[in-house]
């Protein structure tokens, strides 16, 4: 049986570089793939999954909550590449493990494990519980050279784990950190704000 692949990594790590390089080696081959990313992602342009080296493809399938992955006629298809899988829904990764089985086709999703707030996000909870292989996209740490396991969101220069968990941005606003790192940065951001508050 096909196996269900996650391969997570802290923003930065090159997880979308990752998955097109996997895309170009298979279509050098000759092989069909299929690449599929969630609807809301619109940074680069609705259709397109790119890179922050500048490379880029065109998606295949863009995924909503109300899609249905198994409707789709996959005769042909050698393997299917998910970028941006954090912001799928547990259905939808479910739908993406059902389909390993009844069409015997591997299935790579990339993604973040957990948001700014150091929580996980719905669908890399899912892909944990479900995926026959877990992999680590390595990174090191924006502010030391230890390796990055969170990500860092910035507003205005400052550290914040404070709103939305879904808020799409790129290196001006999220950054790779290691817990020390992170947390020092956070209590920074937090006695600035402590120092303001006396002034006033």
């Amino acid at each position: 049986m096909a196996k269900l692949y996650f391969r997570y990594g802290t923003v930065g790590s090159a997880k979308t570089l990752n998955l097109l390089a996997v895309a170009h080696n298979y279509r050098q081959q000759g092989k069909k793939i299929f690449l599929m990313k969630p609807d809301l992602d619109v940074r680069f342009g609705r259709e397109r999954i790119k890179s922050r080296a500048g490379l880029e493809m065109q998606a295949d399938v863009l995924i909503v909550d109300e899609t249905s992955l198994q409707g789709i006629d996959y005769s042909g298809v050698n393997c299917i590449l998910v970028d941006e899988a954090q912001f799928l829904s547990a259905k939808v990764i479910e739908e993406l493990r059902r389909i390993t089985m009844e069409w015997d086709l591997p299935i790579i999703c990339y993604g973040l494990r957990t948001d700014f707030k150091t929580h996980l996000f719905e669908g890399s909870s899912r892909l944990f519980e479900l995926a026959d292989s877990i992999e680590e996209v390595k990174a090191t740490c924006h502010f030391c050279t230890r390796k990055s396991i969170m990500n860092l969101k910035h507003i205005n220069g400052s550290a914040t784990n404070e709103g939305p968990s879904v808020e799409l941005g790129a290196e001006e606003k999220y950054f790779p950190a290691c817990y020390k790192c992170y947390r020092q940065e956070i209590q920074k951001t937090l006695r600035q704000k402590q120092k303001t508050a006396a002034l006033v």
